[in-house]
């Protein structure tokens, strides 16, 4: 019994020392990576405002009305976890700026996405503005996930798109 105690205490003062870590943590973050396809700018556009079925992440994806002339969709990750977008900025080929539009997540924010020509295709910025509100999930952001982790695999599943769909003879 004495065991179980000792353990059930260590486990508390974890959670304590990651709840007051987080807490310390700053709500906001910006992240950034820039990426080289081989793909023009209009079909890196084509792909990122078309539907997610290149990304391995995405289980399901749902265009939703508009609002206030922005368009807005919903995602279903492949752990079941829905989360609402909403493009507050959209200038073909060149800048995309979207939202998490679902004030009830424990985080948000924007990412601002640019394409670049290059002489052999195109360049791809993401920035992502974020915050995260929960202390918890702040310090997972920070130090076990990282706060580039999302824009990090967006950016692998893009350039295996794009850079895939250049090798192919005739396309």
């Amino acid at each position: 019994m004495k065991w179980v105690l000792t353990g059930i205490l260590i486990l508390a003062g974890i959670l304590m020392v990651v709840v007051v870590i987080g807490a310390l943590l700053p709500k906001q973050h910006v992240a950034s990576r820039s990426v080289r396809v081989n793909a023009s700018p209009e079909a890196v556009w084509s792909v990122i405002t078309g539907p997610p079925a290149w990304r391995p992440d995405v289980k399901s994806y749902e265009e939703l009305p508009a609002q206030d002339g922005h368009r807005m969709w919903r995602e279903t990750d492949k752990h079941g976890q829905t989360i609402t977008y909403e493009a507050v900025e959209a200038s073909a080929p060149r800048r995309l700026v979207t939202k998490i539009a679902d004030p009830k997540l424990p985080f948000g924010g924007t990412w601002t996405i640019e394409i670049t020509p290059q002489a052999q295709g195109s360049s791809v910025s993401i920035t992502e503005n974020g915050e995260v509100y929960n202390p918890i999930f702040r310090f997972v952001s920070r130090f076990i996930m990282g706060h580039t982790a999302s824009i990090d695999a967006y950016m692998k599943a893009l350039q295996e798109k794009l850079n895939t769909e250049a090798k192919v003879p005739g396309v």
